[in-house]
């Protein structure tokens, strides 16, 4: 990690993730990290060769690539490949239905693994949703952050896997709850046992009420690092003495918000 003044870097972490539909990616030139993830919103929001080469020539850079989707499918249109310059690595995943077609969705993801990697041996696999095809490629694991990260963590070392294994995690570098609510709320309302028991008329941020704030503010302690600098910077800790070789953190409130 480079040496910075700014509070994330304090964290443990070792990389940011940015979307580029929330924010110019460029601006992981500014953040106190060696490496950086950039997360694939569609084909509309994928950056451009320049813009990669530039994050390359002074980053460890890796791009989400969903195997499924036209451009990127190994056992198919691949074309968006050509758009990658040297050095580009890869964090291979099934690919976020909201970003598929139809037809996408359908497509099988074991044999497209198994052709990217061919492809691209040194790619992290993503293991949202597809936990045991991902373990079974044998290849680094990207994990997303959730209450059992830690215990699945220690359960793959334990069964002899000496593989890289990076956790992805929103980040919220702040105590304050109705900020924590703001930035995460909607997010981990989307995890299934989160939604399984909010309350249907619940409000998913900061104007959460009772039950439904009392569920939120839980969860995302469980699917977020959230709190304090150092609060956060002992998560890290204990997701590393776990078995995490890398812990990446997405800016939650905004990439500036790493820039404080």
């Amino acid at each position: 990690m480079l040496t910075s003044n700014y509070a994330v870097a304090r964290t443990g972490l070792d990389a940011a993730a940015l979307k580029p539909a929330e924010c110019d990616v460029r601006r992981a030139l500014e953040l106190p990290f060696d490496a950086v993830t950039v997360d694939y919103e569609g084909r509309e929001h994928l950056p451009d060769t320049e813009t990669l080469a530039e994050l390359v020539a002074e980053k460890d850079v890796r791009l989400t690539v969903p195997v499924r989707a036209d451009g990127f499918d190994p056992l198919g249109d691949d074309s968006l490949y050509d758009r990658l310059p040297e050095g580009v690595k890869t964090v291979l995943v099934a690919g976020h239905p909201a970003y598929l077609t139809e037809g996408e969705r359908r497509r099988a993801i074991a044999p497209r693994f198994g052709a990217a990697l061919d492809r691209t041996p040194d790619a992290w696999v993503g293991t949202e949703g597809v936990e045991r095809v991902a373990a079974a490629t044998g290849a680094a694991q990207f994990e997303l952050l959730t209450r059992s990260t830690a215990r699945d963590l220690r359960a793959l070392r334990a069964a002899g896997f000496d593989g890289t294994i990076a956790v992805y995690a929103p980040t919220v570098l702040t105590s304050d709850e109705d900020a924590i609510l703001d930035a995460v709320g909607a997010y981990v309302a989307r995890r299934k046992p989160v939604a399984r028991a909010l309350p249907e008329t619940a409000q998913p941020d900061a104007r959460a009420t009772g039950r439904a704030r009392e569920v939120l503010s839980a969860a995302s302690r469980d699917f977020a690092l959230v709190g304090a600098v150092d609060e956060i910077g002992e998560q890290v800790a204990g997701l590393k003495n776990a078995g995490a070789d890398c812990v990446v953190g997405y800016p939650a409130r905004g990439v500036e918000a790493f820039l404080d």
